[in-house]
């Protein structure tokens, strides 16, 4: 019965390191003197993503963002300036799952020092990061960064909600609050 019990643990344990090892992660990042309340439209420069299928699904993710922050698209000419881009990459990780745990007591109280067995396994995942900038249309600098890194699914439906969801964390608190000073 231990046995069982240290094994589910030992499988919830794995479970759990997995689950925040493949997190979606979301930063931001944004010029401190930057005034956004100055910025109303933003036009897009360009869109950079292996698969031409996931351009207008990146634009459509920002552009339902935007509109909900009062922010308005135009073909040319916007107050600020979008670049995305968008990125894979094949990571590598190790699993070792372990059975037989040694140690214990064995029959009537001796022995019972067994060994244990330990596999490990390489197994492939392909990351996706998307960086959404957005420059100042007028000076051409940079004024606001977005990333979201996230494992890809093998399902397209699903990378496509993950997209939306990054995409949302990243406008969470967007316009950045102006500088207190």
């Amino acid at each position: 019965m231990k046995s069982i019990f240290r094994t589910a643990a030992c499988t919830l344990f794995f479970l759990a390191t997995v689950g925040a090892a493949f997190a979606q992660h979301v930063k931001t990042d944004f010029d401190h003197q930057a005034n956004f309340s100055q910025y109303k439209t933003y036009s897009w420069q360009t869109i950079k993503d292996p698969n031409p299928l996931w351009d207008a699904r990146i634009k459509n993710a920002v552009d339902a963002q935007l509109a909900a922050k009062g922010w308005t698209q135009v073909d040319s000419g916007g107050d600020v300036a979008l670049v995305a881009i968008e990125t894979t990459k094949t990571e590598k990780t190790l699993q070792t799952f372990y059975n037989g745990f040694g140690g214990g007591w064995g029959w009537r109280g001796f022995g019972g020092m067994g060994m244990g067995q330990a596999t490990t396994t390489e197994q492939d995942y392909k990351e996706g990061t998307l960086l959404i900038d957005m420059y100042d249309a007028k000076t051409k600098q940079l004024i606001w960064r977005g990333s979201a890194e996230d494992t890809l699914s093998n399902k397209a439906a699903k990378n496509e909600k993950n997209l939306d969801k990054g995409v949302a964390k990243m406008f969470k608190k967007f316009p950045p609050e102006p500088a207190k000073g």
